[in-house]
């Protein structure tokens, strides 16, 4: 009995299934280090779709590999590396964009927005971005424009997607 346990917890090579282990524990602090980042929401700046003290997993090796996405939450370096925020990407290189009463206007086109639940008479001149620009916003526009944190960032902000939001 206790060689057949062995032997399916080991295997039938023990050298294979250590190395095995070995690969498995090396790919795993890989992606840990540098393949993903957790971000704690803090604010009431994404409500409702993120909510105070929510933790986020974000894609730190998606954006090396693809162009960041309209509509997505992404993870942004603001202020020099010196805090981390979670916004929403609404345009991007070459995009204009624009706010009048709280409505968001890309390319002369109203954006079309169902997280957003509450929205302020925000107002913002036209506004073409270069082409390693993207324009991100949290999703509470209810708030006055003046306490809320967005604009233009450069794309080499951008750490990547958030890819799970955990708990509610």
């Amino acid at each position: 009995m206790a060689s057949g346990l062995t032997r399916l917890v080991i295997g039938a090579d023990p050298r294979r299934t250590l190395l095995r282990i070995g690969v498995l524990i090396v790919a795993a602090w890989l992606l840990i280090t540098y393949g993903i980042l957790s971000v704690r929401g803090q604010g009431p700046s994404m409500l409702p779709t993120v909510k105070d003290g929510q933790l986020m997993i974000v894609d730190t090796v998606s954006y090396r590999l693809r162009r960041p996405r309209r509509g997505e939450l992404a993870a942004v370096r603001w202020e020099d590396d010196r805090a981390v925020l979670i916004k929403r990407i609404l345009a991007g290189p070459g995009d204009t964009v624009a706010m009048t009463d709280g409505i968001v206007v890309v390319n002369d086109v109203e954006l079309a927005e169902p997280y957003v639940q509450h929205r302020a008479p925000w107002n913002m001149g036209a506004t073409t971005l270069s082409p390693d620009q993207f324009f991100v916003v949290g999703d509470n526009r209810g708030m006055p424009m003046e306490l809320h944190t967005f604009g233009t960032v450069e794309r080499a902000d951008l750490i990547g997607p958030v890819f799970w939001i955990v708990g509610n």
